[in-house]
């Protein structure tokens, strides 16, 4: 047997066999045995998950956050542009605000309300109940439009270079197995899922990508690196693709990512995500019954910080082997006639026999986590903000089978998206640009909210509103002008051309600013917020002992670390 085949040989595919009924049966016993100490189905615990212990929630953040926008997307761009999107995937200190900062005035919120919260829930209580609701709307517009038809594009697109499948039995094949893997698993599967995907996950790329520097600097990995900076760096008409930041008006890469404005926006981003969606906090807001405010603040934020851990690892595991993939090509050592194929390329290329079975199965394991996280939290929003206040008193089971059928409702609808989204631009940006339309909104209502006690509930209403209408008005814009780039025109167009025209980064910065504006003087003329809606973001003497009492030395030491690293990647790229 041939252990260096560029093809998936019958060890692999046994290998795959074995390590996919293995996984499933890991997932069912864990499930089953949840379910036999709830003494039956629980809604909240389908939704939440049990207050799981801190790696577990790390793991499970990390594992929601990594999905086949990353085996594909995020590869394939390294391929293309290098480090110029790393800004949006080295923001493991961005998840340390919401383990330090978040987390204790959800943890708040929830001790008032004395049930585990979803993030409507937060806004409902500190503005209006149609604030919540507007969230809620706009995080299931979101799903769909990013990461549904994202997750079965990319899924196809990986299935079909690694082997050869057909892409859209690879599409739609992802899209039925995870419906179906997050019916029936619900948050402890997805859990449980991620404890064994993320290992599988975090070993196999760093194979690829230590394989693949030997084989492009000839059996030493310290020279396959400076073969890879030096080919990269003389891309882009001599500008390169080895820094982060490009401030050069001559330099291609500028027009898309300018200067600093490309960290502001990536931060905007990863604000959004990071600390306010519902996906993501999700994860941290499990709880065992009678536990204290200590032990679940303590478990959250070391959840936090081992996710920042992870989250500094994605640009070496998928983006730098994109680039790897680049400078092989290069050297006629792969073909590869597109970027998108980058990873599943060097999968192929240089993992020996039977390994490939091994990292295949984390693969699959991730592209299934991820898409599973978003159909949790999609059905956590419209069971528990929509359909509970409406029909109160139903049984535990029912409202589980309800978040069943919205599951299966936003799959057909990320489906109807696909073809339009397929048009657009190439997907990381595509990713990205429809984030950077929805986030300024988001970072408005919270942070103003948390924040800035005089802030009026119509002024996070009408924010809230006033800002998705922007966003979506210019989404309409992107797809008749192909993102800015087609020439429209007569008069209209013309007059308009400052907001289809300018640079997406840009045009994000600015509607921040003015959402906040927006709400200082909508406040001016409003209803102030009444005693309970101030007393939601202020903590007590007695919270504030309890805050401090959640963190020691382990914290402070990891949350450092986990900035120290951010610090030193962007130091080498910048």
């Amino acid at each position: 047997m041939n252990w260096n085949s560029t093809e998936f040989v019958w060890l692999d595919w046994t290998v795959l066999a074995i390590g996919v009924v293995g996984v499933i049966w890991a997932v069912w016993h864990a499930i089953v045995k949840d379910r036999k100490a709830q003494k039956g189905e629980d809604s909240s615990a389908y939704l939440f998950g049990k207050g799981e212990p801190w790696y577990v929630i790390g793991m499970a953040i990390f594992a929601a956050n990594i999905g086949s926008e990353h085996l594909v997307g995020l590869a394939g761009t390294g391929a293309k542009s290098g480090v110029g999107m790393a800004h949006w995937e080295m923001q493991g200190w961005m998840i340390l605000i919401l383990g330090w900062l978040f987390v204790p005035f959800y943890q708040l919120l929830i001790n008032k309300m004395g049930k585990i919260i979803t993030m409507p829930d937060f806004l409902k209580f500190r503005y209006t109940q149609r604030t919540g609701s507007w969230l809620s709307i706009i995080t299931l517009v979101a799903y769909i439009l990013t990461k549904v038809s994202v997750t079965a594009l990319t899924g196809g697109i990986f299935f079909e270079y690694l082997w050869g499948l057909n892409f859209w039995v690879g599409a739609i094949g992802l899209i039925i197995l995870t419906t179906i893997f997050t019916v029936f698993g619900g948050m402890k599967g997805v859990m449980t899922l991620s404890t064994i995907q993320t290992p599988i996950l975090v070993i196999g790329s760093f194979l690829v990508l230590f394989l693949g520097l030997s084989t492009l600097g000839g059996g030493s990995v310290s020279a396959g690196w400076a073969d890879m900076m030096d080919y990269c760096g003389k891309l882009n008409n001599g500008y390169g693709t080895t820094h982060m930041f490009h401030w050069e008006a001559g330099d291609s890469m500028y027009q898309e990512y300018p200067g600093f404005v490309v960290f502001i926006g990536a931060t905007i981003i990863g604000f959004w995500y990071w600390c306010t969606d519902q996906h993501i906090v999700q994860r941290v807001l499990g709880q065992v019954p009678g536990e204290s405010n200590v032990e679940v603040m303590k478990r959250a934020r070391r959840g936090t910080i081992a996710a920042g851990f992870f989250k500094v690892l994605p640009c070496f595991m998928f983006l730098i082997p994109g680039m790897i993939a680049a400078a092989l090509a290069q050297k006629g050592a792969i073909q590869m006639n597109e970027t998108d194929a980058a990873f599943a390329i060097m999968v192929k290329t240089v993992l020996p026999a039977g390994i490939k079975g091994i990292v295949t199965i984390g693969f699959i394991c991730a592209l299934v986590a991820s898409l599973a996280a978003f159909f949790n939290s999609c059905a956590t929003l419209f069971t528990e903000d929509f359909y509970k206040p409406l029909k109160k008193g139903m049984s535990e089971a029912h409202y589980v089978l309800v978040g069943r059928i919205a599951t299966v409702v936003v799959v057909v609808l990320g489906f109807a998206w696909l073809p339009i989204m397929m048009k657009m631009d190439t997907l990381y940006n595509y990713l990205q640009g429809i984030q950077s339309l929805l986030a300024p909104a988001m970072v408005a209502v919270f942070a103003m909210g948390i924040f800035f006690k005089k802030i009026t509930p119509k002024a996070g209403e009408y924010t809230m509103i006033t800002g998705f209408l922007i966003g979506m008005l210019r989404l309409v814009t992107n797809v008749i002008t192909d993102t800015g780039k087609a020439t429209m025109d007569g008069a209209f167009w013309d007059y308009t051309a400052w907001f289809w025209q300018t640079n997406w980064l840009v045009f994000e910065c600015w509607l921040l600013v003015f959402l906040i504006i927006f709400m200082v003087v909508v406040s001016c003329f409003t209803p102030a917020p009444s005693k309970e809606q101030v007393e939601a973001i202020t903590f007590t003497s007695d919270f504030k002992k309890s805050i401090r009492e959640s963190w020691g030395a382990f914290d402070i030491i990891g949350t450092l670390v986990v900035i120290g690293l951010c610090a030193a990647f962007y130091a080498y790229f910048w």
